[in-house]
């Protein structure tokens, strides 16, 4: 069950997608999670643009890549945020920010999810993954008190903005997988399984897992895995190191990354508090079979340097299950 390795390009949309590409390809990953910034991707002209899909895919074929999933994040952030913002001009192109007026914003950020489905499709990937943003996470201190009405408010808001969405995914044969992340709608155990039953658990929706997030919030990432393990339908490689000493706090004092006053920062994959081990082994026992997808994020290292050695801690760890002649052995050997 040998998963292929990825590179999420994210964190590379200062550098041309036909550069990422090179990169990759040089370092011996297998493909590429496409983010759709920079200019690796604009999910609105690979909906209909024919020449322009064949582009992207010659590029990834030049480079002995394949695509296994795109990323829209940055819109999908956009499809539920209350308060929209200058952190959301920062962000998003003109053709979301229009006016700026908010409800626009959301309208133009929604219709970019279904062409983003659309353009998974004509590329031959099968996932989405990306974020949903929240009206409620504004209320997450609770203070001064938030109504039960209001929270119930907010996964309404969640179901009737995506649910559209959703419908063009199942049209397409498209799924998206959503990263639990402080933010979104979904952020922790609770309110990840709060989401899903929002959304009556539509097939088409489910998790992007990222253990990151899920170590400094003193998540259990593997417990996870197995209780939400219908619902895997990506994985994300990202370390996290928590430096809780009695000053550094998990809200992190809206401190820059890397600021050694931070509770926690994300780390080059191997560096960090993710039980990697017990997380691979889970990966097997649920038959994942999806990409592990390298998310590098350490602005504490090169990335020219970590990504290749991210690709080489994945490599190592990420054994395949024993076969099923092996556990016919060990069967009768006991």
């Amino acid at each position: 069950m040998a998963r292929p390795i990825t590179l999420f390009t994210g964190q590379w949309a200062d550098l041309p997608f036909e550069e990422v590409a090179r990169l990759a390809g040089e370092w011996g990953y297998d493909g590429l999670e496409i983010a759709s910034w920079g200019d690796h991707l604009d999910p609105n002209r690979a909906a209909t643009d024919d020449d322009y899909v064949a582009d992207r895919l010659a590029i990834l074929e030049k480079n002995n890549l394949k695509v296994f999933a795109i990323s829209n994040h940055l819109k999908g952030q956009a499809v539920c945020d209350d308060p929209i913002d200058q952190r959301h001009r920062d962000i998003l192109p003109d053709s979301v920010w229009g006016d700026g007026d908010p409800e626009g914003v959301r309208q133009r950020a929604a219709e970019e999810m279904k062409n983003t489905a659309r353009a998974a499709a004509r590329l031959g990937a099968k996932t989405v993954t990306g974020f949903t943003g929240s009206s409620i996470w504004k209320y997450v201190a609770m203070f001064p008190p938030v109504s039960a009405e209001l929270v119930d408010a907010g996964y309404q808001d969640f179901a009737d903005r995506w649910n559209p969405i959703l419908d063009v995914f199942e049209e397409v044969g498209v799924r998206f997988a959503l990263e639990p992340h402080p933010s979104e709608i979904a952020y922790d155990y609770w309110t990840t399984k709060r989401t899903l039953e929002a959304i009556g658990h539509r097939a088409s929706f489910g998790i992007n897992w990222d253990p990151s997030h899920m170590v400094w919030q003193d998540l259990d990432p593997v417990g996870f895995l197995w209780d939400f393990q219908d619902h895997i339908f990506h994985v994300h490689c990202k370390d996290t190191k928590k430096r809780l000493n009695g000053r550094n706090g998990r809200l992190s004092s809206h401190l820059a990354w890397a600021d050694p006053r931070r509770g926690w920062d994300f780390i080059s994959t191997g560096h960090g508090d993710v039980p990697w081990e017990d997380a691979f082994r889970m990966l097997n026992a649920i038959g994942y079979d999806g990409p592990l997808s390298v998310e590098w994020e350490d602005a504490g290292m090169d990335r020219l340097v970590g990504a290749p050695e991210a690709l080489g801690f994945v490599r190592k760890f990420a054994f395949d299950a024993p076969t099923a002649a092996f556990d016919a052995a060990f069967a009768v050997d006991r």
